[in-house]
């Protein structure tokens, strides 16, 4: 589904459904340099299961056009103007790692827009080491390689990998590889820059799910546990052997977790 934000098109996969507005609605929210499809199975799922799905691209990212955003904050608005352009009243917000940042972000900004949030492979502050940024703008091939590596435990696969002919490792980077230069570094140092995660978290008024990686090496559990104390009505789930990349290592598991959060009253 492609929309219009600011003049430039924002696209959002709908599930393979057509969006409708007047079901339950659920906004993914992807990490940084990835897009909507890291939500393959978690967005197909939901669309055909009696909500409407949007699975966003951001602003810079896979189809939608213009330039990254450069701030948390910035992303969180856009993730407003999005439900405007789609009609969509209220949503519940899913994101992983950077878009766990704008979720949050958003949520306390916009409660009346936000019905619930979950937050994967999250942690504040989401800091990123100098050496890593300074590789996001310079050698982006080598922070590719080292993002790869810190994003997966090699506890956390199925026997091969979740089905035959899929390579979660190989996957995640060609998917970082295929977006645009300049995106990396941007999101990366919008990570680093985000600096009210908790003055955020103790202003959220709905229910908030925490799925975290028990080996996440990018945003540790226990990090992502000191964030959850800070939001009021919070529950955490931690898979005990998925790393940074829990929608790839651990697919079925997140989803499940997802649905019953979902569903909750």
């Amino acid at each position: 589904m492609e929309l219009r934000i600011a003049n430039d098109a924002a696209y959002a996969y709908t599930g393979g459904k057509t969006l409708d507005a007047n079901l339950p609605a659920v906004v993914f929210i992807h990490g940084g340099e990835q897009d909507h499809s890291v939500w393959a199975l978690q967005s197909r799922y939901l669309a055909h299961h009696g909500y409407a799905v949007l699975a966003v691209d951001l602003p810079g990212h896979g189809k939608s056009g213009g330039a990254p955003l450069a701030s948390i904050e910035d992303m969180a608005g856009w993730i407003v103007a999005l439900l405007d352009a789609a009609k969509v009243n209220a949503a519940a917000l899913i994101g992983h790692s950077m878009g766990s940042l704008v979720a949050l972000e958003c949520a306390a900004r916009n409660p009346q827009r936000v019905s619930r949030i979950a937050l994967l492979g999250t942690a504040f502050p989401m800091r990123v080491s100098p050496d890593l940024l300074q590789a996001t703008k310079t050698r982006e091939s080598d922070a590719h390689g080292m993002i790869n590596a810190w994003s997966h435990s090699g506890y956390a696969h199925y026997p091969s990998n979740p089905g035959p002919g899929f390579w979660v490792i190989g996957g995640n980077l060609r998917l970082m590889q295929r977006q645009k230069p300049g995106v990396l570094h941007a999101d990366f140092a919008a990570c680093d820059g985000y600096k009210t995660g908790f003055e955020r978290a103790a202003q959220v008024k709905c229910p908030a799910l925490f799925l975290l990686g028990a080996r996440d090496a990018m945003t540790p559990a226990r990090a992502g546990r000191d964030l959850a104390r800070a939001v009021p009505n919070s529950t955490v789930v931690t898979l005990g052997s998925a790393g940074h990349n829990l929608m790839g290592e651990k697919p079925d598991e997140v989803l499940e977790a997802l649905v019953e959060f979902l569903r909750a009253s």
